[in-house]
């Protein structure tokens, strides 16, 4: 079964400022490839959506898996659907932001 994957406006957000903080650091085209990188990735998990570690100790159904060390993507699986909640760079505490959301409504990003 293949899933279709989406993106939840807060990721695309977060990847639009990755990019731009990669753009600024070192240059546009590294930005497209690390961000390019990572969009492939989430789009991956349409074939095997389970991988990852499962975190309802987070928020419920919240699945963890990494890019390279570098990044944490957190998504859930409903039906055939897997939705990308979020993209994490550079350290970021997403269990805070994810707690977050699930308490009051919307997390900082």
């Amino acid at each position: 079964m293949t899933y279709r994957v989406v993106f939840a406006p807060e990721a695309l957000e977060q990847l639009a400022a990755l990019y731009h903080y990669i753009a600024n650091a070192a240059s546009p085209d590294i930005a497209a490839r690390n961000t390019a990188a990572i969009l492939s990735y989430c789009e991956g998990l349409s074939a095997h959506p389970c991988r990852g570690t499962i975190r309802d100790d987070v928020r419920p159904g919240l699945r963890i898996t990494n890019y390279r060390k570098r990044a944490v993507i957190a998504f859930d699986i409903d039906a055939d659907v897997v939705s990308i909640i979020g993209v994490f760079y550079g350290g970021q505490n997403y269990e805070i932001i994810l707690q977050d959301e699930t308490t009051d409504g919307g997390g900082e990003y």
